[in-house]
C-alpha cells in the first residue's frame, strides 16, 4: 500500500517571525509540506500559480491586501482550502466569522503577546488544523447549491412534555453547515444541542452572529439551565455539553474535565447523555469534521432507540466524522445538508 502523500502548505503572513515559526511547526507534522512562504498577498498570488500548494495558512491583517480581501478574490479566482490566522480580540473574533463565511475552512487564533512563544505552544493543533483543512473538500462546497428554497413553516405541535431533543455534532466544516440548517428551521422546534469544535474564543461570537440570523434563539448553553423549544444551545469553550432530566425536563449540565475523544467539548459526551436522558425521543446528526468524535456516541443513541442522520460524504467539507459514525453502524441514514433541516422538521412532526 503506497504511504499517504504529503499535503503541500504556502504560509502567508507578513511577519517573517511567524512564517519562520509556522513553517517550523507545519513541517514536524508528517503529512505537511511546507513548500513555500508569501509575505503578502500579491505575493501569495504568484506563489500558488507557481507551487500550486493544497492549503495555505493567511494572516487577516496584511500590508497592500487585507487577508479577508484576498480570500474573497481566491474563492471566486481559484477555490483553495485556506486557514486564517486572527487575533482573538472582538475584532479579531468578528473578522474570523467572516473568514468563515467567505470560505475560509477553519481559523487560528493569534496570540496577541510574544506571538512566536503563543504558536509554539498551539503547534500540535496548528498543524492538525492545517492538516484537516488541507483534506477540504472545497470544490464541491464552491459547486452550484440546489436553489435556495423559502425558511420552513412553523409547525402545529401539540403541547410537549419536554421529552424530545435534537443533538448535533460537527468540526471542521461545521459553521457553515450549521448556519445553513439553523436559518431554515422554524423557530418552534425542540431544543437542540451542539457541539462544534472551534477554538476558544469563537463560540460566543458565532452564537450571537446566529442568533441575528436565525428564527430560533441561539445561545451559549449555561450550566443547570433548563432546554427550552425555539432554542439551539451551544457548547462553550472548555467545557462538555452533556444533558440530564430533571423535574424541570431538560437540563444543560456543562463539565471541565478531560478531553473525550481528543476534544474539549466533545461531541462523544453529549450523545452519551442524550441517549441516557432521552432514548427513542431524540434525534442525533453528526455533521462534516475531522476525525471520529461523535461516533460511539451516536451508537448508543441508536441503540437506546433514537433515530440518527449522518451527512453525506458529497456535502461534507471533510468526511471524516461521519464516516467513522456510519462504518460503526451508528447513522440510520445519509443525507445532503440542503435536505437536513427538512428532514429535522420531520421528525419533529413525528414526535409531536
Amino acid at each position: 500500500m503506497n504511504a499517504e502523500r504529503k499535503r503541500r502548505v504556502l504560509v502567508v503572513d507578513d511577519s517573517a517571525l511567524v512564517r519562520q515559526v509556522l513553517s517550523s511547526i507545519l513541517s514536524r507534522h508528517p503529512l505537511l509540506e511546507v513548500i513555500g512562504t508569501a509575505k503578502d498577498p500579491y505575493d501569495a498570488r504568484e506563489r500558488i500559480k507557481e507551487l500550486d500548494p493544497d492549503v495555505l495558512t493567511l494572516d487577516v491583517e496584511m500590508p497592500r491586501m487585507d487577508g479577508l480581501t484576498f480570500l474573497g478574490k481566491l474563492m471566486k479566482a481559484h477555490p483553495m482550502p485556506a486557514v486564517m490566522l486572527s487575533s482573538l480580540t472582538a475584532k479579531g473574533t468578528a473578522t474570523a466569522l467572516d473568514a468563515l463565511d467567505l470560505g475560509a475552512v477553519d481559523v487560528i487564533g493569534k496570540p496577541a503577546m510574544d506571538q512566536a512563544a503563543g504558536l509554539e505552544a498551539m503547534g500540535s493543533e496548528i498543524a492538525e488544523t492545517v492538516y484537516a483543512a488541507s483534506l477540504a473538500r472545497i470544490a464541491g462546497r464552491r459547486a452550484p447549491a440546489p436553489a435556495p428554497r423559502a425558511p420552513l413553516a412553523p409547525l402545529a405541535l401539540r403541547a410537549r412534555t419536554g421529552r424530545a431533543l435534537i443533538a448535533i455534532g460537527s468540526s471542521t466544516g461545521g459553521t457553515e453547515a450549521l448556519r445553513q440548517i439553523f436559518e431554515a428551521i422554524p423557530e418552534n422546534l425542540p431544543p437542540i444541542a451542539v457541539v462544534q469544535h472551534m477554538l476558544p474564543g469563537f463560540t460566543a461570537a458565532f452564537a450571537e452572529r446566529l442568533d441575528r440570523s436565525c428564527r430560533a434563539r441561539v445561545k451559549v448553553a449555561e450550566d443547570g439551565e433548563a432546554l427550552k423549544p425555539g432554542t439551539v444551545y451551544l457548547a462553550p469553550n472548555e467545557a462538555h455539553l452533556a444533558v440530564g432530566r430533571h423535574s424541570v425536563g431538560l437540563v444543560a449540565m456543562l463539565e471541565v474535565g478531560d478531553r473525550v475523544s481528543r476534544h474539549l467539548p466533545s461531541v462523544d459526551v453529549l450523545f452519551h447523555s442524550a441517549a441516557e436522558a432521552c432514548g427513542p425521543h431524540a434525534l442525533g446528526v453528526i455533521l462534516t469534521g475531522m476525525g471520529d468524535d461523535g461516533a460511539r456516541g451516536l451508537l448508543q443513541m441508536r441503540q437506546k432507540g433514537a433515530r440518527t442522520l449522518g451527512q453525506d460524504e458529497a456535502t461534507c467539507v471533510v468526511y471524516g466524522m461521519p464516516r467513522a459514525a456510519y462504518l460503526r453502524g451508528a447513522v440510520e441514514e445519509q443525507a445532503p445538508l440542503h435536505t437536513i433541516a427538512g428532514r429535522l422538521v420531520a421528525w419533529c412532526q413525528r414526535e409531536a
